[in-house]
């Protein structure tokens, strides 16, 4: 079989080309050249813990050396621009906190990967997501794929993938779904591929920015959004002042600048009209549901208007939570079991049975 590899240069791409080579695919290698933020410290360009950096580029190309592939690189910068990085920005000016990462995977990485592999007739993608995919036959003869949590919970990513589409689905291969990091390591040692355990980091799923959070990014390109205004409580009482509401996201309990609480404060709301950030104490505020729009489903789509028993995250990693969803069209309300505290407007919140995806829906206020 003829397949695409997005070898990034991290150790799971690397090691997914030598298992890949090993069952005796046929072999073309792309690494996407994505937007980095030209304002970031100069020191930080260099951090070991982005996607772009020089040690995986560098990686990428030996390793498509050292097994014969061809090996193309493809400069998306302003696409993943326009795409991915105005949007982030654009929503959190307009208060919400936005997951990137969902929409990039359906349109930049996936999409541009079957555009390449049609273009270069090739018949599957492959990439070193944790994630799994299975194969079920219908009673009419068709099939569907499902999309499943990976063996190793602590690296799964299948969170993010909610959005792909039963056609995107259908050609990918993730050949590391079933493994877990440690067996990922020592391979990547059987084969040679040049990291040391020691100083190796994992890329970050934010890849635009150098840093940890988003914070400093945020100053840089949002500086003239960022307006101090009142930290009040429900009454109304002003505890402080905040920088800027594009800086707070709801549950946020470090950095709020508020101290000398008896209990701990958080984040409950950001008021956009009147400038206010909204705190409470910690685990005041629990709610029972949450609204969500764009919903999008796997593989199989649950009945409308029908209470519909779910497990959810709201988090990549996140414990789950239960409930029911009851929807209709690309809009729902998912009410939990026990309530919860505020979820942030612009997540995701996403569907579980067991360890399949069946989709999610972004957080409403």
């Amino acid at each position: 079989m003829k397949i695409l590899l997005a070898l990034s240069g991290g150790i799971d791409s690397s090691v997914v080309a030598h298992l890949l080579r090993e069952q005796g695919h046929e072999l073309v290698a792309v690494r996407f050249t994505l937007w980095s933020d030209p304002l970031a410290p100069a020191f930080a360009q260099v951090l070991p813990s982005k996607c772009c950096t020089t040690q995986n580029a560098a990686r990428a190309k030996a390793v498509a050396t050292a097994l014969d592939i061809p090996y193309r690189i493809l400069d998306l910068a302003a696409e993943f621009k326009t795409n991915v990085v105005d949007p982030y920005l654009e929503a959190h000016r307009n208060g919400r906190t936005p997951n990137p990462c969902i929409g990039c995977n359906r349109t930049m990485k996936f999409g541009k990967l079957l555009e390449v592999a049609d273009a270069m007739g090739c018949d599957r993608i492959a990439t070193g997501h944790y994630a799994r995919l299975a194969r079920e036959r219908l009673p009419d003869g068709g099939e569907r794929t499902l999309l499943l949590e990976a063996v190793d919970s602590a690296k799964d990513q299948s969170y993010y993938l909610y959005g792909l589409t039963q056609e995107q689905l259908q050609r990918i291969v993730f050949p590391l779904g079933a493994m877990r990091k440690s067996e990922v390591f020592t391979l990547a040692g059987r084969y040679g591929i040049p990291f040391e355990r020691e100083t190796y980091r994992e890329s970050q799923d934010l890849c635009f920015f150098p840093e940890k959070t988003p914070e400093a990014f945020l100053r840089r390109h949002l500086a003239a959004a960022l307006v101090p205004g009142s930290i009040v409580r429900r009454d109304g009482t002003v505890l402080g002042t905040h920088e800027g509401l594009p800086l707070y996201t709801p549950g946020q309990r470090r950095g709020v600048g508020v101290g000398g609480q008896p209990i701990p404060l958080e984040v409950v709301e950001k008021d956009l009209v009147q400038n206010r950030l909204i705190v409470a104490p910690c685990g005041d505020e629990q709610h029972a549901s949450v609204r969500l729009s764009v919903l999008q489903w796997v593989s199989w789509m649950p009945q409308e208007n029908v209470d519909e028993p779910f497990a959810c995250r709201t988090r990549s990693l996140g414990a789950r939570l239960h409930g029911h969803l009851r929807f209709r069209g690309t809009q729902g309300t998912f009410t939990f079991a026990k309530p919860q505290p505020p979820a942030a407007p612009g997540q995701s919140l996403v569907l579980y049975r067991g360890e399949e995806i069946i989709g999610g829906g972004v957080v409403e206020p």
